[in-house]
């Protein structure tokens, strides 16, 4: 099966390179694509992605949900990997994620960070954050989610046709989950380290959070 890794970017020159040369590691002997799916990085984040191998994709319209769904429409594997460009997520994790998919049948695999989170990788009130999106997904949908917000997912292609994603923004990565888990698609999540990310952040703690917040109930009462 072929493997495609999707990865949005926006100026992340510090970063890419090192997530690009961990992806051809982990994924050496397979066949698979890299799909940079970038929103005017004013920087050399594309010259570099190129040149580990990647194709690039523009997408100049913002967010977080538009750029994953821009690279899933693009993809041409059977199945689909994803990652953050600034090296908090572990692509070595990918290959054990892939056997669970191609032997062991399931359907969508998302990542628990929560787990084992490095030294300065999240601060208290990240942790605290996350506590309540997942808590507040969890009872409002029926789900047991320990990461709402992990944005590290393998998954069948052919899942999303079960899937209506609505979001363009950072709730698409709590919107995935649950569209798959209440789908009835086959879910498993497993425990990975984050680390501390390289480069300039580009979500805002407070702002993006409340985003999510309020998603989840517009989603759950049918407002989305």
């Amino acid at each position: 099966m072929k493997i495609s890794v999707v990865i949005p970017t926006m100026n992340e020159e510090e970063s890419i390179g090192e997530v690009m040369d961990e992806v051809n590691m982990a994924l050496s002997g397979r066949e698979y694509e890299v799909l940079i799916v970038d929103t005017k990085s004013t920087d050399k984040t594309r010259e570099i992605a190129r040149s580990k191998g990647a194709k690039v994709i523009d997408e100049p319209r913002r967010g977080y949900g538009r750029a994953y769904k821009t690279g899933f429409e693009a993809a041409e594997g059977d199945i689909i990997a994803t990652l953050d460009a600034d090296c908090t997520y572990p692509a070595n994790k990918i290959p054990e994620m892939l056997v669970m998919i191609e032997k062991e049948g399931y359907e969508f695999v998302t990542t628990n960070r929560l787990s084992n989170i490095s030294k300065d990788a999240m601060s208290a009130v990240h942790r605290f954050g996350n506590w309540t999106l997942k808590t507040t997904a969890n009872v409002l949908f029926n789900i047991r989610l320990k990461d709402s917000q992990s944005g590290m997912w393998v998954f069948k292609k052919s899942a999303l046709r079960h899937l209506h994603l609505t979001s363009d923004g950072m709730p698409l990565s709590e919107e995935i989950k649950i569209e798959a888990m209440k789908k009835d698609l086959r879910c498993a999540e497993v425990p990975i380290t984050l680390r501390p990310r390289k480069g300039e952040a580009k979500i805002s703690s407070w702002g993006d959070g409340w985003k999510n917040f309020t998603f989840l109930f517009k989603k759950r009462f049918g407002m989305v």
